[in-house]
This record gives C-alpha cells, sequence and structure tokens, in this order.
C-alpha cells in the first residue's frame, strides 16, 4: 500500500485518496476512534474516512497530502 500511513494523517491538512480510479480530495476535521471525520474540498460535504474505502482497497490505494512540499 503505497503513500501514507493513517498514523500519520493530522487535523487541518488536506490530503487525498485515490481507490478504484477515484480520487477524493479533503481535509480531516476530526480524529475519531478509528476513523476520521473528513470535509470534502470542493462539495464541502463531511463524511467518515472509512466511506471512502468501505467495499475495499484497490490495487491503485493511496493516500497522499494534497499539497506536498
Amino acid at each position: 500500500m503505497p503513500g501514507l500511513s493513517f498514523d500519520v494523517l493530522r487535523v487541518g491538512k488536506p490530503y487525498y485518496i485515490i481507490n478504484y480510479g477515484e480520487r477524493s480530495e479533503f481535509v480531516i476535521e476530526k480524529i475519531l476512534v478509528n476513523d476520521f471525520l473528513v470535509k470534502d474540498i470542493h462539495t464541502l460535504e463531511r463524511y467518515r474516512l472509512n466511506e471512502l474505502f468501505k467495499f475495499g482497497k484497490g490495487n491503485d490505494f493511496e493516500i497522499r497530502e494534497l499539497f506536498d512540499n
């Protein structure tokens, strides 16, 4: 699994996930027990991070910082 580990995700930072060819960009709002509350950067919708991969992780699954310096 390339990319970042869930252990290094931080509140207030923007990230993106690629899973099964779909890319989602979001900001971590709150750390929950075994999950994260996130806000989509484009739609401002709030959801839990595990909703993006609750049906499995594809071969292309990757988490990265959005503005990697």
